[in-house]
C-alpha cells in the first residue's frame, strides 16, 4: 500500500548523500578523480586528518599512498591533507565496490572533529613503503618527487 509517509521516506532515500574523504589518487587533478566526478561527486571542503595519522607511499599502479590511524601522540604522525566530497548513496556504494586492496573504506578524524568516510590502508602493506607523513600530502609528496635533485 503506498502512503505520504512512504513517499516521503523514498524521497529522502533517493536524496540521500554520503561525504567521502580522499588523500591521494583521487584528489581533484590526480588519476583517479574521474571515478569521482562520473559520479557527479562535489567537493565540500578541503581539511586536513587529526595528527594521529601516517602516509605511506605505496608500490601500486597508478601509484597511491596509504593512510594508516596511529595512536594519539606517537612520534612522526601528523596531520594529512585530504580533500572531502559529496556524493549520493548509490554511488557512494558503486565507488566503494572498486577500491582495490590494501585500501579500504573506514572512518577518518578531520582536523575539525568530524569523523567522515574516507581511504585507509590495512597496516601490512605498509611494510618497507617509504613513509611520507612529513611531507603533509600526496600532492606535496609528489611535488617533492618530481624536484631535480
Amino acid at each position: 500500500m503506498f502512503s505520504a509517509t512512504t513517499a516521503h521516506k523514498d524521497r529522502e532515500m533517493t536524496s540521500a548523500t554520503v561525504h567521502l574523504a580522499v588523500v591521494g589518487a583521487h584528489l581533484q587533478g590526480q588519476p583517479l578523480h574521474h571515478q569521482l566526478a562520473d559520479r557527479d561527486a562535489r567537493l565540500v571542503a578541503s581539511n586536513t586528518t587529526m595528527p594521529h595519522y601516517r602516509l605511506y607511499a605505496l608500490d601500486t599502479a597508478p601509484p597511491k599512498p596509504g593512510l594508516v590511524r596511529t595512536a594519539i601522540g606517537e612520534a612522526g604522525s601528523g596531520p594529512i591533507e585530504v580533500e572531502v566530497y559529496e556524493l549520493g548513496v548509490a554511488e557512494f556504494g558503486s565507488f566503494v565496490a572498486e577500491v582495490p586492496a590494501p585500501l579500504g573504506i573506514g572512518r577518518v578524524l578531520l582536523r575539525d572533529g568530524t569523523e567522515v568516510p574516507g581511504f585507509i590502508c590495512e597496516p601490512i602493506a605498509t611494510q618497507g613503503a617509504p613513509d611520507i607523513t612529513h611531507f603533509g600530502g600526496w600532492r606535496a609528496y609528489l611535488s617533492a618527487m618530481s624536484q631535480p635533485d
